[in-house]
């Protein structure tokens, strides 16, 4: 399946569009910018896991992951960045699965950096 690098990420997570199918799934990577000098991301852990995320999610029967990306450092590193307080999402990358529970949208798993270069975790992160 794809992997979508334009994805407009809504307000919250309750307004994600998760399938009402069971056992349906929606993957979002939280990712670092790209560094403007290298086209890099500025992360040396987003860095070492994308490919990782790129294999994962570029196989034949991979579910679909979007990539977000929570902006420059400084952007970043702001305590009020929407990313932290909107998502709760405090290290890059961090991959995270949303599914539908009881007709609400909600975070079911969460590999953070190094976890995501564990296959056997990534393995089942994706089950």
């Amino acid at each position: 399946m794809p992997i979508i690098k334009n994805f407009t990420l809504p307000a919250s997570a309750r307004l994600l569009e998760v399938p009402d199918a069971p056992n349906a799934k929606l993957f979002l990577a939280f990712i670092s910018g790209d560094d403007v000098i290298t086209k890099q991301p500025w992360c040396p852990d987003v860095r070492a896991a994308l490919p990782h995320i790129d294999a994962a999610f570029t196989a034949p029967d991979a579910p679909t992951v979007a990539l977000v990306s929570v902006g420059e450092k400084p952007v970043w590193k702001d305590p009020k960045n929407i990313y932290r307080t909107q998502w709760n999402v405090n290290n890059v990358p961090a991959l995270v699965r949303y599914q539908r529970i009881n007709g609400e949208v909600s975070e079911t798993a969460r590999l953070i950096e190094a976890e995501i270069l564990n296959k056997a975790k990534l393995e089942a992160f994706l089950a």
